[in-house]
């Protein structure tokens, strides 16, 4: 399982990168989020005191990822202490699935299918932007990240944005970051990520 790690004090020079990618990274003027920072997801306040679901069932832009999350049987555990972290495709991202997946997933019959796909978007622990952009830095490129569903997500720069590549090769960019939760950290992605 993926571990939540604690990192040394970063040097002057990488500290700079990790401004630098933050910005492209979903955050104004290229300003940290801290976990005691609220801001705006759909036209929503995500507030750092409460959980995920809480947060997300507000945000205009995500209303077909909580109709899936309760679909799947998953308010409970994504209410949970955690912490965890989020990649959370809007519903635009949705949008871009073949023409009545949505609905065929929704369907009590394909609930494993759907919680299958929404693990995928999980990870154990509470992995900041900051944490990310490191584990890239130390993976020469590119970060593996073991999900809640057992897959692999793949982090990685390109054009100057954080990307995920899934195991089927689609990529997500994560569209803003560091939407902390009181049970952990919520990223916005522009794709659904698919398992294996």
């Amino acid at each position: 399982m993926f571990a939540k790690k604690t990192y040394a004090a970063l040097t002057l020079a990488a500290s700079a990168a990790l401004i630098g990618g933050c910005a492209s990274y979903g955050m104004d003027d290229g300003a940290m989020a801290s976990a005691d920072t609220t801001v705006m997801v759909g036209g929503a306040p995500m507030y750092p005191t409460r959980n995920i679901v809480e947060n997300a069932v507000n945000s205009a832009d995500h209303t077909t990822l909580v109709a899936a999350v309760k679909a799947a049987g998953l308010v409970d555990t994504l209410s949970g202490p955690g912490p965890f972290t989020v990649f959370a495709p809007t519903n635009a991202a949705f949008d871009k699935l073949p023409a009545g997946t949505v609905d065929t997933l929704l369907k009590p019959a394909n609930k494993p299918m759907l919680t299958k796909i929404l693990t995928y978007h999980v990870v154990p622990g509470r992995v900041s932007a900051e944490d990310l952009m490191m584990k890239i830095r130390q993976g020469g490129g590119m970060a593996k990240l073991t999900t809640v569903e057992g897959g692999t997500l793949t982090a990685k720069m390109m054009n100057g944005n954080v990307v995920l590549v899934d195991e089927k090769g689609g990529m997500a960019t994560v569209t803003q970051a560091d939407v902390f939760q009181s049970n952990g950290v919520i990223h916005v992605t522009d794709t659904v990520s698919m398992p294996s």
